[in-house]
């Protein structure tokens, strides 16, 4: 089945090299594509190393370089998508998809709105990084194949 859904994904993702960048909604499928089961809680000690929105319902978000996570939210999640940083509400040092909470902070737009997390589910980081470097070489021999050679 996994394998399945990796081929779905990355049908996905050549259609969007296509274009020359993905949509929300191709990056979600790659990543659920190299998304474990999800999981009640993930380690989380107040930082992160970094974060992706995937759409307005979920996120990727990296705890240390080699180590992320899926988080499906419960619902929609106002500004998400143009958010210029978000926070984790979390409990001794984990965060569970049970009680936590996104929160989306835009100092454009007042206060963090909290996002309730649906589902947080580990990634597979060195195989989405090679996903990610397959599709980028894709890009590239596309644009190359369809340059015409110099007039002589």
């Amino acid at each position: 089945m996994k394998t399945l859904v990796a081929i779905v994904a990355m049908g996905l993702v050549l259609a969007g090299c296509a274009t020359g960048r993905l949509s929300s909604a191709e990056r979600l499928e790659l990543y659920r594509a190299h998304a474990g089961p999800p999981q009640p809680s993930m380690r989380y000690f107040g930082s992160l190393n970094g974060w992706t929105e995937l759409g307005d319902s979920a996120l990727a978000v990296w705890t240390r370089p080699s180590e992320a996570y899926l988080i499906e939210l419960r619902g929609p999640c106002y500004g998400l998508s143009y958010a210029t940083a978000i926070g984790l509400t979390s409990q001794t040092g984990q965060v569970s998809s049970r009680f936590d909470r996104v929160l989306v902070r835009d100092p454009n737009h007042g206060p963090s709105v909290p996002c309730f997390i649906g589902a947080i589910r580990p990634l597979d980081v060195k195989a989405l990084r090679s996903s990610e470097q397959e599709m980028r070489q894709a890009q590239v021999q596309e644009r190359e194949a369809g340059q015409t050679p110099p007039a002589e």
